[in-house]
């Protein structure tokens, strides 16, 4: 397994290097101490990326959206001092994986990765907590997991996967061998299983509900 983790304060990503041995027996982990540095390594074919958002020089969620375009294919973790529920949806939103408070416990982290390595996605309690209860955000009395599971078919099981994975149309549509816009059909059948417009809400739904996506195999 191949890790980057990419912050700007050295002591961290050595503490974090150690904590992550825990993580796999064959654990290889790169780091970079901006963008520039960790997109000179993007042909390295990583597993996951580890993401401080607040590097020098970049506002709001500029690094996350460099590292999307740069791993445009692998799954980015954020890291973050910041706990604020408005920055963590906009962060899923933008394409994130997870996010985890860097105030987490070294086994919460473990588990968040372990999650997301299986398929998942990691949300904070603090951000579901902090996500009003409007119909978007908390899926109607009518849709319960039972009723989800039991109208999803595979295959929109595995594009609904890969979506809220923050992976683009045109990738999950190469990774499945089909059309941007059957993905599409699918993705707006499974939306509206969940009754949800976005994959930012889809997640949320999913873990309102207690559903733990994964990908096969």
């Amino acid at each position: 397994m191949r890790i980057l983790i990419v912050d700007d304060h050295a002591l961290f990503r050595e503490g974090l290097k150690f904590l992550l041995r825990d993580l796999d027996d064959e654990l290889n982990i790169s780091e970079a101490a901006d963008c520039q540095q960790a997109a000179a390594l993007s042909g390295e074919g990583f597993d996951l990326i580890l993401l401080d958002l607040h590097l020098p020089g970049i506002a709001d969620l500029g690094a996350l959206d460099a590292m999307r375009a740069a791993f445009e294919a692998t799954r980015i973790v954020v890291l973050s001092g910041e706990e604020d529920p408005r920055l963590v949806r906009r962060a899923i939103d933008s394409g994130a994986a997870g996010f985890v408070p860097k105030s987490s416990t070294p086994e919460v982290l473990l588990n968040a990765l372990r999650l997301i390595l299986a398929g998942g996605i990691y949300l904070p309690p603090m951000a579901l907590r902090g996500l009003p209860d409007t119909p978007a955000a908390a899926p109607s009395s009518h849709v319960s997991r039972e009723r989800v599971t039991e109208a999803l078919s595979g295959r929109q099981v595995d594009v609904l996967n890969k979506a809220v994975q923050g992976k683009p149309n045109k990738v999950i549509a190469r990774e499945l061998g089909i059309s941007e816009a059957t993905v599409k059909a699918h993705l707006s059948a499974a939306f509206r299983v969940l009754n949800v417009h976005n994959r930012t809400e889809a997640v949320y739904a999913a873990a309102r509900l207690g559903l733990r996506l994964s990908v096969p195999g």
